[in-house]
């Protein structure tokens, strides 16, 4: 290349060796060949160069010895006969050395570090010794007692572990592969392997249903589908509370107060049950869903023995254009172990808890058809024409961000091992048992001259109602929980449709506070889970009944009046006597998770 006007610089190296021991060397610039630009004093510039001798550099590490460095990198070569060597940073031996370094230049590290495990790694007993007591207080509660409230099990130390696991620590609002925060591959991973076994559980067909396991409880997970498929003010139904539905389906006190925030953002009309039989009355059903036109039905209830006719609920639902929606909270470990009729044959979304009957953690979960809709109904009728369903984006979106934040990972980790234990033949043989029970203890009852709600049970769960007795459920449930036996009282709906004071709930429901309650719910998940069988319920409503005859022998001798019943318990030589006999027999039997 021609370059007829470049010029080179005058460039020289001098080398001095006369002067000092060490030998050094300059580089000599003519400053007239730099860039006009910079303030450069004229004439030349002349800039040291420092020769590096060669010797062996030496590295003091942690242990007090001195290594020499390996000299593989440095490079060679000579100026003017004189031999030099540049040294090159050892890259290698700082690597390898890199934490020992670390620790000599700052000490207080492991101090840092013992600090933290101090704080961090203390078990419960030490790190707050006060919960501690009162946590294994609780224990010998659960294992002494018989418990029979409808909405409680003891679930498997697998399950334990995953609750009180690391996982707690991640935030991870969003969906499996849209979330808000970085780092969840693993926790996407858990929750997908989650949905993949709730759907087996049931037996879903997952190109037909979809689930989301991440609602806190199941009144979240309905709210949710009322906050994704509705606007306000518009219209829902479902069973009356006081016949046996739930709170979160919409409910109003006889004044008038709205209880549950489904009666605050939406209109809501129950349907009851017939207060001769105990039964729903689907003809009355049927008559107030085309008079009221709700936009969401619901099917499945809080405390209702018998099985539910879905089939029925699809014919009424398709007359009025409604959305068939069942809260199968207190029966899906029924419905997974095929011990009961299914709803997902008939029904556009399915809710449930995920404690109870199926031995998880507690929370709740929603399932949703998608793909093409098998017919024309629901939404179709008052959104939109659209020919597939579009229940997973807005109950998704309903879900979070509407309406939670971040899920409960370890919930949804626990959640996974108790559907893989619900898949299983060993799970089916324990909610066969559980019905087993449910027959024993009603017969049991029956033979005493007790009275139940529609003469008996279909699942797990039975009413009893004391007012045959003349008992208040609230009395009642107050003896038999000084005795160590847990069930809850409810509301009855009497022959005039009024609540009537007289009942308790024996199964799985959650514990309802109505204006009157006066029913008992006994139920047998919980204590076949310990192991017992018919037998053991025989035992058992013996316990049932010595405690209904102590209620009887209170109320005569001091009223009705809780206040001045309490009172009568005190000290009562009967309930020692009956606590004694009932913690001998608890004591029999094995509780999951538990060292005892």
């Amino acid at each position: 290349m021609d370059l007829p006007h470049a010029q080179v610089p005058a460039l020289s190296l001098g080398f001095n060796s006369h002067t000092s021991s060490s030998p050094s060397v300059s580089l000599k610039i003519d400053s007239s060949f730099c860039d006009s630009s910079n303030s450069v004093p004229s004439g030349s510039i002349q800039v040291p160069l420092q020769l590096l001798e060669q010797k062996e550099e030496r590295i003091e590490i942690e242990n007090g010895e001195m290594e020499g460095e390996d000299q593989s990198e440095d490079e060679k070569f000579s100026i003017l006969g004189h031999p030099m060597c540049l040294k090159r940073p050892r890259d290698s031996l700082l690597c390898q050395n890199a934490a020992k370094r670390v620790a000599v230049a700052e000490p207080g590290l492991e101090a840092r570090r013992a600090a933290v495990r101090a704080w961090g790694n203390q078990p419960l007993g030490v790190a707050d010794p006060e919960i501690y007591s009162i946590m294994e207080k609780e224990k010998q509660r659960q294992y002494k007692g018989i418990e029979l409230i409808a909405s409680e099990n003891f679930v498997c130390r697998a399950v334990m572990e995953a609750l009180g696991s690391h996982l707690t620590n991640k935030y991870s609002e969003g969906m499996p592969g849209a979330r808000y925060y970085t780092g969840n591959q693993h926790i996407d991973q858990i929750e997908l392997l989650c949905h993949d076994r709730a759907l087996a559980a049931f037996h879903l067909d997952p190109e037909k249903w979809g689930v989301n396991v991440q609602p806190y409880s199941c009144t979240s997970a309905n709210f949710a589908v009322f906050t994704g498929l509705l606007l306000p003010n518009d219209r829902v139904m479902g069973l009356d509370s006081p016949s046996g539905g739930h709170l979160s389906h919409g409910y109003y006190t006889p004044s008038g107060k709205k209880v549950s925030a489904t009666s605050i953002f939406f209109e809501n009309l129950p349907y009851k049950v017939n207060p001769h039989t105990g039964y729903i009355d689907y003809d009355k059903l049927e008559e107030k869903v085309l008079d009221f036109r709700p936009k969401i039905l619901i099917c499945g209830g809080s405390s209702y023995p018998r099985e539910w006719d879905y089939a029925k609920f699809r014919q009424v639902a398709d007359k009025s254009g409604a959305v068939l929606m069942c809260d199968m909270a207190h029966i899906s470990g029924l419905v997974a172990a095929k011990e009961c009729s299914s709803p997902f044959k008939y029904c556009d979304i399915v809710t449930s808890t995920t404690h109870k009957s199926l031995r998880g953690p507690r929370g709740g979960i929603i399932f949703y058809r998608k793909g093409a809709r098998s017919r024309k109904q629901g939404l179709l009728n008052h959104l939109d024409a659209s020919t597939h369903y579009d229940f997973e984006e807005r109950i998704n979106f309903a879900v979070f961000p509407s309406l939670q934040g971040g899920p409960h990972n370890n919930h949804i980790a626990a959640l996974a091992i108790a559907l893989k234990q619900v898949a299983t033949p060993d799970y089916k043989a324990y909610m066969q048992q559980v019905k087993k029970n449910a027959q024993a203890l009603a017969s049991a009852l029956l033979r005493r001259k007790c009275k139940l709600v529609t003469g008996g049970t279909d699942n797990h769960l039975l009413l009893w109602d004391l007012t045959a007795l003349g008992l208040t459920g609230k009395n009642y449930e107050k003896v038999c929980e000084m005795c160590h036996i847990t069930l809850n009282k409810s509301a009855i709906c009497g022959d005039n449709g009024a609540i009537s004071p007289g009942g308790v709930r024996i199964g799985w429901r959650v514990i309802r506070k109505t204006p009157v309650d006066d029913k008992q719910f006994p139920g047998t998940p919980a204590m076949t889970t310990r192991g017992c069988l018919e037998a053991d319920f025989e035992t058992v409503a013996e316990f049932l009944y010595r405690a209904a005859q102590i209620t009887s022998m209170v109320q005569r001798e001091i009223g009705k009046l809780q206040k001045d019943f309490l009172k009568g318990l005190q000290n009562n030589k009967n309930i020692v006597e009956l606590r004694n006999q009932v913690e001998t027999f608890a004591s029999q039997f094995a509780m999951p998770g538990f060292d005892i």
